[in-house]
């Protein structure tokens, strides 16, 4: 079993089989990856990982639509795409505010 830490949701952590999809990890485990489509069309699931991006796959042609060389370098991945097999932590930035609310 490897170890996903969610940084953006108070440091949670998953438990999960070696190989796992990252976005099913946090949908499972309400890890709270933001997500729309799933398959890797609309880029919502843009995460980066914070430590252990060794432990992650292959970049996927459907990521290089949305990330550029320099985010992959900074560690952005989509977790739609990313499978993971060994300890990761992951971010993500906060949700846009809502049209006429305050930032608190």
């Amino acid at each position: 079993m490897i170890t996903v830490t969610f940084v953006t949701n108070d440091n949670k952590a998953a438990q999960a089989p070696e190989n796992s999809n990252l976005l099913r990890v946090s949908l499972r485990e309400k890890g709270g990856i933001p997500f729309k489509c799933g398959g890797g069309l609309c880029g919502t699931c843009k995460c980066r990982i914070e430590q252990g991006i060794e432990n992650t796959d292959a970049v996927k042609p459907r990521e290089r639509k949305h990330l550029t060389e320099e985010q992959f370098a900074e560690g952005w991945r989509m977790a739609c795409q990313t499978f993971v097999n060994g300890d990761v932590s992951v971010s993500w930035p906060p949700p846009p505010p809502k049209p006429g609310s305050t930032p608190a």
